[in-house]
């Protein structure tokens, strides 16, 4: 294992800047893979043990109404680089192999990593991208956008196999022992002889960067891939959940997709732990906020059973839905003696967000027009100078229309089918599940949203033919 870490390790270092370290803090974004809100223990799990998580939470701040950008992956991480919402941001779904440029940011585009770079900062991605690749859309490269240095994936299929016989650094293929053999007709299946685990190299090549850059301001995207399915695994033996060993569960009667499914959130939660003593034991804790989330809600391709863990909470729908199980995310904010231990938000707020937030706390200038609000009053302990969000937005293109906006942080409004449809209005304060529709008891409400749906979005040529065919599907 030692060479096979000196083989991926080695990211590269930049001058000290010693202007920059007393008064900014590190910042570090580490975002699970279709974990569900309700997939941690202190946002209600009682099946699945995530004590270090459940630890940061104790330390640091809960937030209860936080959302990602998107309901499925490459959106969400798209309004999280560029602080712009679903319906502005650069790449507006997974678009697959079909149309790679469609899913890769532009050189126009203005990422939170660029941002801080600029600002002096030492910038690292590690894990999954899924904006930009090798071979076509190379304007979305991790280091053509604000990274300094880049290990993981850059394809978002790729990233299905937990076990891959190469990752990347930065635009160089690193080979892995791992055997990766195609089958079936098409191709579309592998066998893989697995050796070693994309996340655990993830968890090593994070703590490295914090080791060798705690000198001076770096911001860190840890960018896990569990608990997302292994998709192609799963159609062909029924288990997507594949991980290393089953850990804890090993000898619990449960099916084995059940069992590596708790058993990637425990990997997941044992990689956290890992950061939080490194942190405290480099004496950094102090001078970095860390924030833990997911990219979208929870997925079932793994072919686990959902009751089992009720991964959502008291939310309705998975990924892929525009209810809260879809969209609504656990996030939680660590840095100690200064985000106040043990605390808890309901500030309603989303993925966009994060490039205001770091700007301001960098001391960075961040670009004009965004759609996220800094939360850093929230953080600080300044509530009362927080800004809130009148609205905000996501779409849908897969499967037909759709809309939705939270409006006032308490009215989620969603709209299906066709543009000119009827808006469907739940009052998330009294029905969280979102099952009882009082558009006709709040005609004024529903009708604002609707008019903010016509007009929250901005049409992008590689985008419209995909939005207007949605459209289309459902007259």
């Amino acid at each position: 294992m030692k060479t096979l870490i000196a083989l991926v390790a080695g990211l590269s270092s930049a001058a000290f800047c010693p202007a920059f370290v007393a008064a900014r803090p590190n910042l570090i974004w580490i975002m699970a893979d279709d974990l569900g809100y309700g997939d941690i223990g202190c946002y209600g799990q009682k099946v699945i043990r995530t004590p270090h998580i459940d630890r940061m939470a104790s330390e640091g701040m809960r937030f209860t109404h936080y959302y990602a950008g998107a309901t499925v992956c490459a959106p969400s991480r798209s309004t999280l680089m560029t602080g712009l919402h679903h319906g502005r941001t650069r790449v507006r779904g997974n678009a697959g192999a079909s149309n790679p440029e469609a899913q890769a940011l532009r050189e126009t585009d203005v990422t939170v990593a660029s941002v801080l770079k600029k600002a002096g900062y030492r910038t690292a991605l590690i894990g999954k991208w899924g904006l930009g690749d090798i071979g076509a859309a190379e304007s979305g490269l991790p280091r053509k956008q604000g990274f300094d240095c880049f290990f993981g994936y850059l394809n978002q299929r790729h990233a299905h196999n937990h076990f891959p016989d190469f990752l990347w650094r930065n635009e160089e293929r690193v080979k892995l022992p791992n055997v990766v053999t195609p089958v079936g007709e098409d191709g579309a299946g592998y066998a893989v002889e697995a050796k070693v685990y994309a996340d655990d190299l993830f968890a090593d090549e994070a703590l490295k960067f914090v080791q060798e850059n705690q000198g001076r301001p770096f911001f860190l995207y840890w960018s896990m891939v569990i608990p997302h399915a292994n998709n192609e695994r799963a159609r062909i033996l029924g288990d997507g959940a594949h991980v290393p060993d089953y850990g804890p569960y090993a000898d619990m009667d449960w099916p084995n997709p059940d069992k590596g499914q708790a058993a990637m959130i425990t990997r997941l939660d044992s990689y956290v732990g890992r950061m939080l003593e490194r942190l405290k034991s480099l004496g950094l804790a102090g001078n970095t906020l860390m924030i833990f989330t997911s990219d979208n809600g929870p997925h079932n391709e793994s072919k686990h059973d959902l009751a089992r863990f009720n991964p959502s909470g008291p939310y309705s729908g998975i990924k892929r839905s525009l209810t809260d199980g879809g969209i609504r995310v656990p996030f939680i904010a660590w840095w100690p003696g200064t985000v106040k231990a043990g605390t808890e938000s309901a500030h309603a707020g989303f993925f966009p967000d994060w490039l205001p937030t770091a700007a301001e706390l960098a001391g960075a200038e961040a670009p004009n027009g965004l759609d996220g609000l800094s939360i850093a009053p929230t953080l600080l302990g300044k509530p009362g100078e927080q800004k809130t969000h009148e609205f905000l937005y996501w779409e849908f293109h897969e499967g037909g229309f759709r809309q939705a906006a939270l409006y006032q942080g308490r009215w989620k409004g969603i709209r299906a089918g066709r543009p000119d449809a009827l808006v469907q209005l739940f009052d998330q304060w009294n029905d969280v599940a979102e099952k009882n529709d009082v558009a006709r008891q709040y005609p004024d409400i529903a009708e604002k949203i609707g008019a903010y749906l016509r007009t929250a979005r901005t049409p992008l040529p590689e985008w419209e033919p995909r939005w207007q065919a949605a459209r289309q599907a459902n007259r």
